[in-house]
């Protein structure tokens, strides 16, 4: 008889294929099924010698291959897709068998496919994989959430399969029921605000500095290997020295200026104004794509909307320098803002998400990992009930130091008639979040006037009403 397989992965597109090869690389037996025998065919043609794979045609036979109680890695699209790969599975499991949905999938949804799971006597873990096709090939971070003692039975082969830091596996148990996801979905918020502030960066350094895309490609080079260190800053050097060979010019010049994205950024600002936490920086970044769709309604504005021309900057090494401390500035609030969101979702739904543990397993594999993750590791291990990384020394500081230029940025970008909704929302956040008296008081009086939704004052408890449309005489409410 063949020997049992250790673990299933169903769904063999990239990131389900490269995740069985780091499995079966890594000495674990993989079951490995796609829901057109072609593709498991093709699968066993091109990676069957990497490693001790059982290629299986059919969902009996994918699970009959393993051994019990069953783990299956389930790596298809979020949405329904999942919903019809767990309704043909469970009746072929058995008690106590291991779902894991390894996909983006929202929260909610996880939390959902807990429950129908439970029902069934099945266990169904949310698992976040951040890293990409190379990611998850060679090494990347993993965020499980779900019932902690099924994460105790498939700990070593997720910790293996993890990129490791400092001998440290990038994955970790992160809460109960859809944390994992959450947390996921969270980092994919920070990805969003952390790649439009560099596209900003670049957009300033195009049309206000005069620069070629070669030439902003080495200037993020060298930023790499600064404060500003990490995978993303890197990237966009590589993106941005490359050569189209069609037409020889650089290929982000003849790249079409329509951002898509899948819906995890957009689920993380929705979320934000459910938990009622600021989130400026990564919803300015879902909008500005939005906004990159409606190519067709650029380009007619571009001919009949007035507004200045942007140009060549003067003092064009001080722009340069100012970019990329508004850029750090701007990056430092986005993962302040992000992990405020995270720590009041796990306020709201009893998760004790571990923060630092989050940065931390964010160090390696994934796309926004960064030198500085470090530094918010440290925080949290200091600080764990700390309300918002802004207040830590280091990070209050850093944008202290920064903010002169952040702010010439800003108004240099105004100026110049050029668009940073990233870059201006973080500033507008900062300047907000340390004012002691802001004008809401003036917000809450106009409630009151229209809707009768009453005031505090700032010397008696209670709140209190104004007779606006009768004699003018304020009343207190309770």
């Amino acid at each position: 008889m063949a020997e049992k397989s250790r673990i299933g992965v169903t769904g063999l597109a990239v990131m389900g294929a490269n995740l069985a090869r780091n499995m079966a690389r890594r000495g674990f037996p993989v079951a490995v099924h796609n829901r057109t025998t072609s593709k498991t065919q093709e699968f066993m043609k091109d990676f069957g010698d990497e490693g001790p794979f059982t290629g299986s045609e059919s969902l009996q036979e994918f699970v009959d291959a393993l051994e019990t109680p069953r783990t299956i890695v389930v790596m298809v699209k979020a949405g329904p897709p999942v919903d019809a790969v767990i309704d043909e599975l469970a009746p072929l499991l058995d008690k106590g068998d291991i779902i894991i949905d390894a996909g983006n999938s929202h929260f909610p949804d996880t939390d959902r496919r807990a429950a129908y799971c439970q029902e069934r006597g099945l266990r169904f873990m949310g698992v976040g994989v951040s890293g990409g096709e190379e990611g998850a090939l060679l090494g990347p971070s993993i965020m499980p959430g779900g019932d902690p003692e099924a994460y105790a039975e498939v700990e070593e082969i997720l910790t293996a399969i993890a990129a490791v830091v400092d001998d440290t596996p990038c994955c970790t148990h992160v809460g109960p029921g859809g944390a994992g996801h959450y947390v996921k979905m969270v980092h994919n918020g920070i990805e969003y605000a952390d790649i439009q502030l560099i596209a900003e960066a670049y957009d300033l350094l195009t049309h206000v500095a005069g620069l070629s895309a070669p030439e902003i490609g080495k200037i993020f080079e060298q930023w790499n290997t600064g404060d500003l260190e990490s995978f993303l800053i890197e990237i966009t050097g590589k993106v941005l020295a490359k050569t189209d060979e069609k037409t020889g010019a650089p290929l982000v010049d003849v790249i079409v200026d329509q951002a898509e994205q899948k819906g995890t950024g957009r689920w993380t600002a929705i979320d934000a104004l459910d938990l009622g936490v600021p989130l400026t920086g990564i919803t300015e970044a879902v909008f500005a794509r939005t906004l990159s769709s409606l190519r067709d309604e650029r380009r007619a504005a571009s001919t009949t909307l007035a507004g200045p021309t942007p140009g060549s900057g003067s003092n064009r090494d001080d722009l340069v320098e100012d970019i990329r401390q508004a850029l750090y500035a701007s990056k430092v609030v986005a993962y302040a803002q992000g992990f405020a969101q995270m720590r009041a979702a796990s306020q709201q739904n009893d998760w004790n998400l571990d923060l630092g543990a989050m940065a931390t397993i964010w160090r390696g594999g994934c796309i926004i990992r960064a030198q500085f993750l470090n530094r918010i590791r440290d925080a949290y291990a200091e600080h764990p009930d700390l309300d918002n990384l802004l207040m830590v020394p280091y990070f209050t500081q850093a944008v202290a130091d920064a903010q002169d230029a952040w702010r010439r940025v800003v108004a240099t970008a105004t100026a110049q008639g050029v668009a940073i909704p990233a870059f201006s929302s973080s500033l507008s956040y900062y300047d907000g979040y340390r004012r002691e008296r802001g004008p809401a008081n003036l917000i809450q009086g106009l409630r009151d006037f229209f809707g009768a939704h009453t005031y505090r004052r700032t010397d008696s408890d209670g709140t209190f009403h104004t007779r606006w449309a009768q004699d003018g005489s304020e009343v207190s409410t309770g």
